[in-house]
Formats: C-alpha cells, structure tokens, sequence
C-alpha cells in the first residue's frame, strides 16, 4: 500500500472538521494536520492508523461502518466519538512509532466491543 501525503490542514479540511481536528485522514486523498501540529509524530501516527483502516476496506465501507457505529454508539455511550473502533485502535496505538509495522489488517474489529 502507498504511503499517504501528509498535508497542511487548508481552509476547506478545517471546515469540514469545524476547526476542531488536528488532523483528518482523507483517503486518498492524504492526511491534513493543523499547521501547529505538522511536527507531531504522534498525530501524524494515529492518522496513519485511520489511513490503514481505510485502505483495507476500500475507504467507501471505512465511511459508511464509522457512520452507523457512531449512530448507534450514541445510544450506548456518552462520548461516542472516543468509543468508535477506529478512533480506539488509533488513541490506543498512536505512540507506538513501530505499531503499524507489527499491525494486522482489520485490528480494529477487536476494539468494537463495549468499554
């Protein structure tokens, strides 16, 4: 798999995550990441973890599974952001600089289950 371009964050990725983020994958398109941020090994790091995660199912079914989770973990959970599968492999793995190289395909599936 190509290695994402890593991007500053331009007008319209700010919009889009309401100024918020301080990054966004956007396969395949590249990551974007707040200027402030560009240096952050780790940010970039947990991005390219969602960049894997997109990649392996074909970015359309990465948006679409995201969507439904975070629907119905909004039932679940207070935050349902935190609790999405993607969003936990990625926070529990962003400091391991070496993670995506010992990473299994579809390693977020086993995050799913309830906190």
């Amino acid at each position: 798999m190509f290695e994402p371009k890593v991007k500053k964050m331009n007008w319209f990725v700010t919009f889009i995550t309401f100024g918020n983020a301080a990054g966004i994958t956007l396969a395949p398109f590249g990551i974007y990441i707040k200027e402030k941020h560009i240096n952050n090994s780790f940010i970039i790091n947990h991005e390219k973890i969602h960049w894997k995660q997109q990649l392996e199912m074909f970015i359309l079914f990465f948006y679409l599974w995201y969507l439904i989770e975070w629907v119905i973990r909004l039932f679940i959970n207070v935050d349902a952001y935190m609790n999405l599968s993607f969003e936990r492999e990625a926070y529990t793995n962003e400091y391991d600089l070496f993670y995506l190289k010992k990473r299994k395909s579809f390693s977020w599936f086993k995050y799913i289950k309830k906190k």
